[in-house]
């Protein structure tokens, strides 16, 4: 919960996740019961299941950031090709300074996944964990590590697909920048790029960013349904 999206941000306060969680752990103890091994006599038998349900929580709740750091990445290469990149502000999302790009998008695509019902996606894949983890059981940690350099490789992918308008509108702006410059030298290219470059990139977001984003919505939502297809 506390890696989650939406769930474990730091503009969400410590009481209000804290009762999340006890709500949440309510309502599905009845339906992962039968799943759920006698807790063992020794401290350590206990110690031992709750570090394996701790590693398998983490699990899941890195794989959701990591879908969520491809709009991080993807902000990052639409703020070098619209002459944003310099233009910081607060992040809530990462909790970190990020370009003006990178807080819209991060906050869009949280919101978009509490729009979508997405997050009810999430919960029902921590209820799954226990049929397809089942407590007690030995932890695929070698599944564990493919899962996770498969899920970093596909939003790193994602990022380059929703920053894909802006990269070739900036290739060809650049290249029409270098054709004037060798024509005009004269013309102070510099003077007038930026605010052109700045508009065509706004231009291009307002018929693209739809597209980007339901892509993003997409490729979530496969992530969390691969989890619960497994159990």
């Amino acid at each position: 919960m506390m890696l989650l999206p939406g769930f474990g941000e730091v503009f969400v306060t410590a009481r209000v996740r804290l009762v999340l969680a006890l709500a949440i752990t309510v309502v599905i103890t009845p339906v992962v019961t039968s799943s759920v091994p006698a807790l063992p006599d020794g401290p350590i038998g206990i110690l031992t299941i709750l570090g394996r349900e701790l590693a398998i929580g983490l699990f899941i709740g890195g794989l959701a950031r990591m879908m969520i750091a491809a709009l991080h990445t993807a902000d990052t290469i639409m703020g070098f090709h619209s002459s944003l990149a310099n233009a910081q502000q607060f992040d809530p999302v990462n909790s970190t300074q990020g370009s003006l790009l990178g807080t819209f998008l991060n906050i869009l695509g949280v919101f978009l996944i509490f729009m979508s019902d997405l997050h009810h996606l999430m919960l029902m894949a921590i209820a799954d964990s226990y049929q397809v983890f089942r407590p007690g059981e030995t932890l695929p940690i070698g599944d564990f590590a493919e899962t996770a350099i498969r899920t970093l490789a596909d939003s790193f992918l994602l990022a380059m697909q929703i920053s894909s308008p802006l990269i070739v509108m900036g290739m060809l702006f650049y290249l029409g920048l270098g054709l004037l410059a060798r024509l005009m030298p004269q013309v102070q290219v510099f003077f007038i790029a930026i605010p052109i470059q700045i508009f065509l990139a706004f231009l291009v977001m307002a018929v693209s960013l739809s597209a980007g984003m339901m892509w993003f919505l997409g490729s979530f939502q496969g992530k969390f349904q691969g989890i619960l297809l497994a159990g």
